[in-house]
């Protein structure tokens, strides 16, 4: 009489299952603004650190490379150190990523929306 019932208690699993990812995923990337990374340039002259989700949070620059006849190099080593501390931003979202998919069981490829 009930047979094909099977299929709905499936779908629940289904349904907990995509529940349960949607928190790890908000979990995921409350983290992931709590994680900092940080970039360099000028072996330290320049720090730049970021969020894992790739946003500035703060620059140190070391007062030794203030001269006015070296503005393009201080500019250069300042654009350096913050696409370093965002790729390695990147990079750190991509792992805590991979990390999560694993988790889950779900396969190491898979794109998730970030």
């Amino acid at each position: 009489m009930f047979k094909g019932m099977g299929g709905l208690g499936d779908m629940a699993k289904m349904m907990k299952a995509a529940q349960d990812m949607q928190g790890k995923m908000t979990a995921l990337q409350d983290e992931l603004r709590s994680i900092t990374v940080t970039g360099e340039s000028g072996t330290g002259l320049v720090k730049a650190t970021a969020t894992a989700k790739g946003e500035l949070t703060a620059l140190d620059i070391d007062p030794s490379i203030f001269d006015k006849d070296q503005k393009e190099v201080v500019e250069d080593l300042i654009l350096a150190a913050i696409k370093d501390a965002q790729a390695r931003a990147q990079e750190r979202s991509k792992e805590e990523m991979r990390k999560l998919t694993e988790e889950l069981g779900l396969p190491a490829d898979m794109k998730l929306p970030f």
